[in-house]
């Protein structure tokens, strides 16, 4: 399954967690800035929505690129 197919089932599917995870996956294999912090946007709100630890590593790493500023109630 591709990429694209698995954010499709995990939309479907409302499955928060895989969305969190295959967001940071296709930022992680971005090829440019721009199109990774677009991931890494989608990533970081479905994990404050819910709840997710990984809201914290998110928001530094859109922080490491002047998306987000430094402070934030998640640090």
């Amino acid at each position: 399954m591709s990429l694209d197919e698995a954010l499709l089932e995990a939309h479907e599917a409302g499955d928060k967690a895989a969305l969190i995870r295959l967001y940071t996956q296709a930022a992680d294999e971005a090829g440019d800035v721009d199109a990774a912090c677009f991931y890494l946007t989608h990533a970081y709100v479905f994990a404050l929505e819910s709840g997710a630890p990984d809201a914290v590593a998110l928001h530094r790493r859109l922080a490491d690129h002047g998306r987000e500023p430094r402070a934030s109630v998640c640090d």
